[in-house]
């Protein structure tokens, strides 16, 4: 379905019983919602599971203004609003992490338990995200793809599931580059080291033991930060939920099938 908000049309997908608690899940960048196909059998059989695009990816329209992570953020909020759903669990892999982040902060009741996969509080350094702005407003997103996929998947990985990362690159490749370019911004700009330290939710953080992109320095940073917080560290590079599905279902639907 496609959802109105701050004038864009974004788009939005509901999965699995209707009466269940809601999962919200939220993808990372230059991705859609697809990256999530391979956690949605496990996850509907306790969820309802919303996925959404974010701003500028997959079939959500592109803003010519600037991105922030209050702006995704709020984005998220939005949808809620309109699906009139009060309150959920939240998973986001790499931005989507990052966006949870602000959401735990900027508004705490809306979220019950998160997972903050493949993620980091700052990544820098400026250069870097400027590079990768002016690759794609000048070759399209062409450009950046090769060096995301190597990224993203261990080359065993790539070695052994071609079709899979062969799919991946398609989804990369079909992300519009002026939305990639706004929250390569957004990630530029972010710091939220200290922001976080205020999160009192029950949080996972999954962390990549390969993962080149939000390294596993960087998601430590995180879960020291978030008084609490517990980690998980996964045989994959960044996109876990995709090179380590098994597993990473495993440890997302035990930590939010908990008690309180």
């Amino acid at each position: 379905m496609q959802i109105e908000i701050d004038g864009l049309s974004f788009h939005v997908r509901l999965d699995g019983p209707e009466t269940a608690p809601v999962l919200m899940l939220s993808n990372s960048l230059s991705s859609n919602l697809s990256m999530w196909d391979a956690q949605i059998e496990a996850f509907t059989r306790r969820w309802r599971v919303l996925r959404y695009d974010q701003r500028g990816h997959g079939g959500t329209e592109v803003s010519d203004r600037p991105v922030s992570f209050e702006r995704l953020a709020d984005d998220a909020i939005a949808i809620l609003d309109a699906l009139d759903i009060p309150k959920v669990h939240f998973c986001g892999v790499s931005m989507g992490g990052m966006t949870g982040m602000t959401l735990m902060t900027r508004h705490p009741k809306r979220i019950e338990r998160a997972v903050l996969a493949n993620t980091a509080a700052r990544m820098g350094p400026a250069e870097l995200w400027n590079a990768r702005i002016r690759a794609t407003r000048e070759g399209g997103m062409e450009a950046v793809v090769d060096a995301t996929i190597a990224r993203w998947f261990t080359e065993a990985f790539r070695a052994r599931a071609p079709e899979t990362v062969a799919a991946v690159r398609e989804m990369i490749l079909s992300t519009p580059a002026a939305g990639y370019a706004a929250c390569c911004a957004a990630i530029r700009d972010m710091d939220q080291r200290e922001a976080i330290r205020a999160i009192r939710h029950p949080v996972l953080v999954i962390i990549g033991a390969h993962d080149p992109a939000t390294t596993p320095q960087a998601g430590e940073i995180v879960h020291a930060a978030i008084r609490g917080s517990r980690a998980v560290t996964l045989d994959a590079a960044h996109l876990s939920n995709i090179e380590a599905p098994d597993a990473f279902d495993e440890a997302v639907t035990a930590f939010l099938s908990e008690k309180p």
